[in-house]
């Protein structure tokens, strides 16, 4: 088969490395790529936002499947304009993306599906919403309704903090996404995420995974998209996420099917657990990143049958074979991220570590210059291992990262502190 993967990230990195070894793949593109995903797949300048242009795109080249990366692309409906043109495409449509692009709407579905979270006022005025933070009190959650690349959540643990962070959305710190707010109840207890494919009707769940959003070490300072994660996440056993699958995720989806809007593709369920109970705490409508890299590098090549499956609607007859491992990664970042950072600086040293099914690099921002390797992006490099306990894999992962030589980067050194 044909291949296209739409994406520039350490996610769609991880998607290809997974797709490239099932032998089903006989070619593999990714849009527009990086330059780790240049070693392994052929690299394509398309404007993935744009559906006409992907599906000229994958008629030119002859493309059987198309699995979509970012949730940008997913909430301008490029799924849509693919299914619409007959091809087969792994992500939800428009309508269905809205459970990530509105984070009012994801309340609306949730208090109609009677699904646990937290409390919530929406608010289309500043005045308002800090009328409501006054009344409330701190801790309390501020969030930027529409997509702002996982960075519109403020954790505010003082009244001054969220009542600042209402001025900064209306004041277009977030563009257009945070030209509405949710504010939200703050929830305590642990966080973790739980991913599951959906193929329309059938749910089928491929795993779990704890992220690292703040920038600091113990879990401090500004929220990032991730500074690291690990796989499974101890926190959601087995008990917990058979309820999450059966208060959360089905009644959410079967909600979703009633509107006339059935769900096809991935779905991250991010819950917050305490005393065994969990709650959500957001919907994404495609891999988290960096969870997607612990994922892949436990899935292996199994990922792009499933994928395909959820596509097919064949779900009902597909299954998990899970190693019994761990898998970690640690996010490198420009410095200065996630705030103003430098671009271009050189990454040395990449060619001498490893790369095998238990040891690899995925790129998110880099790009290659005359052989060079060059940080063009704030998460620049995803550094990933497997081993047969956490500890082991997460030993393997900081072992290579002290081997790359970038002077311009950093990262935390607590990934996985959580699980250990």
């Amino acid at each position: 088969m044909n291949i296209l993967i739409l994406g520039s990230g350490g996610r769609e990195h991880a998607l290809a490395w997974a797709v490239k070894q099932n032998p089903k793949c006989d070619r593999l593109i990714v849009a527009p790529g990086n330059a780790g995903i240049a070693q392994i797949a052929d690299c394509a300048t398309l404007d993935i936002e744009n559906g006409g242009a992907v599906a000229n795109f994958v008629e030119e080249n002859a493309i059987d499947f198309v699995i979509i990366g970012p949730e940008a692309p997913l909430a301008k409906g490029v799924a849509d304009r693919l299914r619409d043109a007959g091809i087969l495409v792994f992500g939800p449509s428009e309508a269905a993306a809205e459970l990530e692009a509105s984070k009012n709407f994801t309340k609306e579905i949730c208090v109609a599906a009677n699904a646990p979270t937290a409390g919530y006022g929406h608010f289309t005025d500043a005045e308002a919403a800090k009328a409501y933070i006054r009344k409330e009190g701190a801790p309390i959650v501020v969030k930027a309704d529409g997509l702002a690349a996982g960075k519109g959540v403020i954790v505010a643990m003082q009244e001054a903090e969220a009542l600042a962070a209402v001025d900064d959305m209306f004041s277009g710190s977030f563009g257009g996404a945070g030209a509405e707010v949710v504010i939200e109840e703050f929830m305590d207890g642990e966080e973790a995420s739980l991913f599951v494919l959906v193929d329309g009707e059938d749910i089928l769940s491929i795993g779990t995974a704890q992220d690292h959003k703040r920038v600091g070490e113990g879990d401090t300072g500004p929220n990032t998209g991730g500074m690291g994660a690990y796989s499974p996440a101890p926190v959601l056993s087995a008990e917990i996420e058979q309820k999450a699958l059966d208060e959360i995720v089905k009644p959410t989806m079967a909600e979703m099917a009633n509107r006339g809007t059935p769900y096809q593709g991935v779905l991250y369920v991010g819950l917050m657990i305490k005393d065994g109970q969990p709650r959500l705490v957001e919907y994404n409508v495609r891999f988290g990143d960096p969870e997607c890299q612990v994922l892949m590098m436990r899935l292996g090549a199994q990922a792009f049958d499933l994928m395909h499956a959820a596509a097919e609607g064949r779900l009902s007859d597909a299954q998990v074979n899970w190693a019994q491992d761990h898998a970690i990664t640690i996010v490198m970042a420009a410095n200065g991220y996630p705030g103003a950072y430098e671009k271009g600086s050189e990454i040395k040293a990449l060619a001498s570590l490893p790369e095998d099914s238990k040891n690899y690099v995925f790129h998110a921002g880099t790009k290659e210059d005359a052989g060079n390797i060059l940080a063009v992006g704030g998460r620049v490099l995803n550094v990933t291992a497997r081993g047969d306990t956490l500890q082991e894999a997460r030993d393997r992962a900081y072992a290579m990262v002290e081997s790359i030589d970038w002077p311009g980067g950093f990262y935390r050194r607590d990934i996985g502190w959580r699980a250990l």
